[in-house]
C-alpha cells in the first residue's frame, strides 16, 4: 500500500528542497550539482550505484557533512542560514533508521528505544518503559521485548527495534538508510510495510536510499535516481523499471547491458 493514502491537502513548499548541492572529498566529487524536491507527508526514495552520492546526500541534509556549495531547504528555510539552536530544532524533529540498525549493545532494547528522548531528559526513566512499550508495539513487537538486550534479538526483530527508537520520539522526517539490507524477502516486505504504517501515522515525510526495487515500490511514494553526482530522473516510485529512461531502468532490472555498464568500460 502507497503511504500516499489517506492523506490531507499537501503543503505546496517542498518538505526538503535541494538545488545545486556539491561536495567533494579531495580530487573525488560525490555531489556535483544535486537537485531534488521531497513532498511534505510523502515518501521519497533516492537510487544509485554505491558511491554514487546517495548517503552524502543524507549527511548533508542532516549537517554531518558541510556542503561545498548549494542550498539546503526544510519547510521553506534555508539551513545555512540556521543558528546553532534552529538547526537543533530541526534535528529534534528528525528520525533515522540506520542501516544496521546501530544500536547499543549495552543498552537494553526499551533504553535504545528512547535514548534520545532520556538523553535530552524530555522523559524520566520511568516514563521511558511505558513509551518503549508503546513503540514496540507499533512495529508488533511485546512490551517484554524492552527487558531483552540487542544481542538477543534476531536480524528482524533488531530492525523493528531500530525502527520503534526512530519512530518514539514522533518525528516529522524519518530518514532510512537501507531498511531491508541483511533480511531475507519475507521479513524486508514486513518491515516495509511498518514503515508505512508508522510514516502514516505520524503524517511524517520519509527519505529513503536504497538498492532494493521491490522495497522502493513497496515504501515509495516518489523515487530519484542519482548517477556520478547528479540526480538523473525523479517520478513515481511505482513506475521504476518502466520510466522510459534506459539508465533508470537498467539500474530497476539490474540488468548487465546497458548504458550504465558501458561506462564502466571505457
Amino acid at each position: 500500500m502507497s503511504a500516499v493514502s489517506d492523506r490531507g491537502a499537501e503543503s505546496s513548499t517542498p518538505k526538503i528542497r535541494l538545488r545545486g548541492l556539491r561536495k567533494a572529498f579531495g580530487d573525488k566529487v560525490v555531489l556535483d550539482g544535486v537537485d531534488l524536491d521531497v513532498r511534505a507527508g510523502h515518501s521519497m526514495v533516492i537510487l544509485g550505484g554505491s558511491g554514487s552520492g546517495k548517503s552524502v546526500t543524507i549527511k548533508c541534509i542532516l549537517g554531518l557533512i558541510t556542503p561545498d556549495s548549494g542550498l539546503i531547504e526544510i519547510d521553506g528555510r534555508d539551513v545555512g542560514k540556521m543558528s546553532h539552536r534552529e538547526r537543533e530544532a530541526i534535528l529534534d524533529r528528525t528520525g533515522m533508521l540506520f542501516q544496521n540498525g546501530a544500536l547499543f549493545d549495552s543498552l537494553p532494547v526499551w533504553e535504545n528505544v528512547c535514548f534520545k528522548l532520556l538523553a535530552q531528559k524530555r522523559i524520566t526513566r520511568a516514563q521511558a518503559r511505558d513509551k518503549a512499550a508503546e513503540a514496540l508495539a507499533q512495529v508488533g513487537l511485546a512490551a517484554s521485548v524492552g527487558d531483552l538486550s540487542p544481542a538477543e534479538l534476531s536480524g528482524g526483530m533488531q530492525k523493528r527495534v531500530a525502527l520503534a527508537r526512530a519512530v518514539a520520539a514522533q518525528p516529522d522526517i524519518i530518514f532510512f538508510d537501507e531498511p531491508t539490507t541483511g533480511l531475507d524477502p519475507i521479513m524486508g516486505a514486513v518491515i516495509d510495510g511498518l514503515i508505512v504504517d508508522c510514516v502514516q501515522r505520524l503524517g511524517a515525510t520519509a527519505f529513503s536510499i536504497t538498492h532494493d526495487m521491490a522495497s522502493a515500490r513497496r515504501i515509495g511514494d516518489d523515487a530519484a535516481m542519482i548517477h556520478k553526482g547528479r540526480i538523473i530522473w525523479a517520478g513515481s516510485a511505482q513506475t521504476l523499471g518502466d520510466t522510459g529512461n534506459e539508465m533508470v531502468d537498467q539500474f530497476a532490472r539490474g540488468e548487465r547491458e546497458g548504458p550504465i555498464q558501458m561506462e564502466l568500460r571505457k
